[in-house]
């Protein structure tokens, strides 16, 4: 379930958005640049829902939270794990092949949020460059993401995958204490057996190495 709620700042919760604005081109970003939100629950759910009438021109930009993205494809399924600051297109990502076919969910972790980049993100964007150049910059970094997760899932050793899959996890979800880095996600082994590419029994043994 979600429902809309109040407009956020955008360059207030992602001042990476606004660098390369000079002070003046950054007040008149902030005032045009206030966007709907979505707060979603956890559980399955349908990016195209909830959007309240509001087109997503540039996108689906997740605030907080973490929800990942399953594609089924010949019996086997591969996960994609998205985050604060990751931008999406459903509509496009799961464009289908007649030749191919695939099915694609999307689950949603803890209580998570997103903001609808509509018009007025579209506008800003071609008015002030530096704001269409960090937008691109976001979808850079998640295939590149995407392509270190596809080269893991290559390790011949699954706890090698686990292992190396847990600290890519920690560089950006991690919280470094006395005693390490603590990973405060709760993924359950079949989500990191898609992440890196593993049946969930294997993970299971894998962790249970890695424990030991």
């Amino acid at each position: 379930m979600s429902v809309q709620h109040a407009t956020i700042a955008l360059l207030d919760t992602e001042p990476e958005l606004g660098e390369g604005l000079n002070p003046q081109e950054r007040e008149s970003a902030g005032r045009v640049l206030t966007v709907p939100t979505r707060a979603i629950d956890p559980g399955p759910w349908s990016p195209n829902d909830g959007l309240a009438g509001v087109a997503p021109i540039v996108g689906l930009l997740i605030v907080d939270g973490i929800i990942n993205r399953d594609l089924l494809f010949a019996g086997r399924t591969s996960t994609e794990l998205l985050g604060a600051g990751d931008l999406l297109r459903p509509w496009d990502d799961d464009h289908q092949f007649e030749a191919l076919p695939f099915s694609v969910t999307w689950h949603v972790h803890v209580p998570s949020r997103v903001a609808i980049l509509d018009t007025r993100v579209a506008m800003a964007a071609g008015r002030w460059p530096p704001i269409a150049r960090a937008l691109g910059a976001r979808h850079v970094r998640r295939a590149r993401t995407l392509s270190f997760q596809r080269a893991i899932a290559q390790l011949p050793r699954v706890e090698d995958r686990v292992l190396v899959l847990l600290w890519t996890l920690a560089e950006r979800w991690g919280r470094v204490g006395t005693q390490g880095v603590r990973l405060p996600l709760g993924l359950p082994h079949r989500t990191l057996a898609t992440l890196v590419g593993a049946r969930r029994p294997s993970v299971t043994t894998a962790v249970t190495g890695l424990t030991r």
